[in-house]
């Protein structure tokens, strides 16, 4: 009998080892799904990967969005990525791109709020990529800002995306990204633009210092390089503050290299620092897509909302009606004066840490 019941005692204690070893490899298993992307890390940048929910995480095709992030518009990253993230129940996966310093607060930010199911990897711009592609004007120095360049570089930053969405972060979505995301590029076109004399922003649009339609608002035409290219100089621009990226062409047709050579070309023979535009970010742009980029949807991207009489220009109707704005100009919602600053304002999160109020709504208090 003694002989029998110790048998059973240990067929009991295989059982309980059994049971332990199997729950142990289940639980092993749902932390390994609960944050896939842990210790990647992507060329020249780090990466930062959020602790996602496991019943929260959403299926399907990702969808790969990237976005910058600077210290002093951190609010403006949080309303947009806000504005996308509600409006879609597609599998978006963003891409922020900031600099060292700004890390830990974009990580508070996002995780301790409602934004803390979205999916997200940080990265970090390194300055020394622009290192002999900027002007040494102490002028244009002061006014260049690092990650606005960030948008040259999409397939280091996405090097298994075939296609992605760049986005600025002074802009709100209303529609579903995953219809932008679907959105046709023509064979052979690595980016879609819009272009700016579409109907619906060109509507009451004035030209002068920083606000152009055409290449010649752009581009300095008396210049050797720039006459060779044969460009027509009326030739329609388009803003770049929203990009659809075919990667696989941009990669193929070394599209990165291409805008580089045009920037190492200026700084030695200003073709492009002195325009009407006051843009050094755009005019490469416009010299490498010239004539071969696709158009995105007018409504996919209503702009200047960040001009001088902008609420003259849109009825609430229509704005309410865009799929995606865009307050691109002197004046954003953040700041002390805007138009449809109350369309942003459903979109922004309050900064956690308190660093970062709306000027506007500060100045209220």
């Amino acid at each position: 009998m003694k002989r029998v019941n110790l048998i059973i005692l240990v067929l009991l204690a295989v059982a309980f080892l059994i049971i332990v070893e199997r729950n142990l490899l289940n639980l092993s298993d749902i932390l390994h799904l609960e944050n896939p992307d842990a210790g990647i890390v992507l060329p020249f940048e780090s990466e930062v990967s959020p602790d996602l929910r496991l019943e929260t995480v959403r299926k399907g095709e990702e969808i790969p969005v990237l976005i910058t992030a600077a210290e002093e518009r951190l609010g403006a990253v949080v309303a947009a990525m806000n504005s996308v993230y509600q409006n879609s129940k597609a599998n978006v996966v963003f891409t922020i791109v900031t600099l060292n310093d700004t890390v830990d607060h974009l990580n508070e930010w996002l995780t301790k709020t409602r934004l803390k199911n979205v999916k997200y990897k940080i990265v970090i711009f390194k300055p020394e990529l622009l290192k002999g592609k900027i002007s040494k004007d102490p002028q244009t120095l002061e006014a260049v800002k690092p990650l606005t360049f960030a948008r040259y570089y999409l397939p280091a930053y996405l090097p298994e995306a075939e296609k992605a969405i760049y986005l600025d972060d002074d802009i709100i979505v209303q529609g579903d990204i995953q219809e932008l995301y679907e959105s046709n590029l023509k064979p052979g076109h690595a980016a879609a633009f819009s272009d700016d004399c579409d109907s619906a922003s060109s509507k009451g649009f004035v030209r002068g210092a920083g606000n152009q339609n055409s290449y010649i608002g752009f581009l300095d035409f008396k210049k050797d390089p720039i006459k060779k290219l044969s460009m027509r100089a009326n030739t329609c621009s388009f803003n770049p503050g929203v990009i659809i990226a075919n990667l696989t062409e941009w990669r193929n047709q070394n599209v990165t290299q291409q805008l580089e050579h045009w920037m190492e070309l200026n700084t030695r023979e200003d073709l492009y620092s002195n325009s009407l535009a006051e843009s050094i970010t755009t005019p490469p742009l416009l010299i490498v897509f010239y004539k071969r980029h696709s158009m995105i949807d007018p409504m996919w991207h209503v702009r200047h909302l960040g001009s001088t009489g902008a609420g003259n220009r849109y009825s609430p109707q229509f704005v309410r009606a865009a799929k995606l704005l865009h307050w691109n100009g002197h004046y954003k919602p953040w700041g002390r004066t805007s138009s449809f600053s109350d369309v942003w304002d459903k979109w922004f999160i309050p900064d956690p840490t308190g660093k970062f109020n709306p000027v506007r709504q500060h100045a209220e208090d």
